[in-house]
């Protein structure tokens, strides 16, 4: 019977020991996905923060076009208003 009890707490201890060098490939695993999605996280922001700018670069271009038109407009008026004037 003791034997018996013994090679069943072998047996259970090499099962738990296989069980732990599981655990840990898992968790090594585990921690490359995170770091993988960690990657993909900053590349998209990355991305994100890219057409960010640009789009701020365009609104900016677009803002000073219609700056340069308004004046464009404005100087018409003006001259428009003299040559009314003058009629």
């Amino acid at each position: 019977m003791m034997k018996k009890v013994a090679v069943t707490v072998a047996v259970l201890a090499l099962g738990l020991a296989a069980c732990q060098a599981k655990t840990e490939d898992t968790t090594a695993g585990n921690e490359a996905n995170v770091e993988n999605a960690a990657v993909e996280d900053v590349n998209a922001a990355t991305v994100d923060a890219g057409n960010a700018a640009d789009n701020a670069l365009d609104a900016a271009g677009n803002a000073i076009d219609a700056a340069g038109n308004a004046v464009d407009n404005a100087a018409s008026a003006v001259g428009n208003a003299a040559e009314n004037a003058a009629n």
